[in-house]
């Protein structure tokens, strides 16, 4: 099985299903083993973050997997307190370092930090026009902070990462996105298990012999989302890859799509407003 690929607003192609390497735990990390695990199955996406400090480890993997550089496609992040323009540029070069490759496939603003935000997003316009990264986006950004950055960004963000389950369903960011060419991507698909008990989950479960969480992920692989389920350990990351094996239907998509309660695991965006 291969991920489906889907074709970003600069033609940029990038993998639907990717792997999160978020972990909680920064003194015990497995970040290496589980990113050249997940190569192995079949990913070719990675998704990490500055803040996330486990660059280093992504890179170190990068480097000992058989697996092609330019087969792979990886995102980082610029974190809220390296925001700004020359910070960002700063960032950016510290981020390259740390996973030992000549280039980023996608960087983002991790989240709209006020009063830094278009300096930010001015310094990822430099960086793409440089050829020094495939494609630029943002993360945590909903409708305000999409039509404020419309009004100063020369380039779109090919890609707006945020948190849309459908538990923490954010169609109106979601239409936005889709109306003006910029790909969705949901992060914690999984809810971090809180809905695993769920009954309308579990009958849509039991209904295609999967796990609730594979149809957590093929929920947003049928709504056209790029997803980035995050697991260090191997038998999760093999089950969430198997989310491809199979597809919802338009009855079982209306109903997970109207579980929307505001569970959400991540802070607001709003308050970044």
């Amino acid at each position: 099985m291969k991920p489906p690929l889907i074709t970003l607003n600069n033609g940029v192609q990038i993998p639907q299903l990717g792997l999160g390497v978020f972990e909680e735990d920064f003194n015990v990390s497995k970040t290496k083993d589980a990113v050249k695990y997940a190569l192995e199955v079949g990913y070719r996406h990675i998704d990490t973050a500055a803040i996330y400090r486990n660059e280093e480890e992504v890179g170190l993997a990068l480097q000992e997997t058989n697996v092609p550089r330019k087969e792979i496609f990886i995102i980082t992040k610029v974190w809220d307190t390296h925001q700004g323009y020359d910070s960002t540029l700063m960032a950016y070069d510290e981020s390259l370092k740390n996973l030992q490759t000549d280039y980023i496939d996608l960087y983002l603003i991790h989240w709209p930090v006020k009063g830094k935000r278009k300096e930010t997003w001015r310094a990822l316009e430099k960086i793409y026009e440089e050829g020094r990264v495939r494609a630029i986006g943002v993360s945590n950004y909903l409708v305000p902070h999409l039509e404020e950055l419309k009004s100063y960004a020369n380039v779109l963000p090919a890609v707006n990462q945020i948190e849309h389950t459908p538990f923490c369903n954010r169609k109106e960011t979601h239409e936005l996105c889709k109306k003006w060419g910029i790909s969705l991507e949901s992060y914690s698909p999984l809810v971090r298990g809180l809905k695993k008990d769920n009954v309308v989950l579990n009958s849509i479960a039991q209904k295609h012999n999967k796990t609730t969480f594979q149809v957590l992920i093929r929920w947003a692989l049928d709504n056209e989302v790029i997803t980035i389920p995050k697991s260090s350990k191997k038998d999760r990351v093999k089950n969430n890859f198997e989310a491809l094996s199979f597809q919802l239907d338009e009855e079982d998509l209306d109903r997970l799509s109207n579980l929307n309660d505001g569970t959400s695991v991540a802070p607001n965006p709003m308050t970044y407003l």
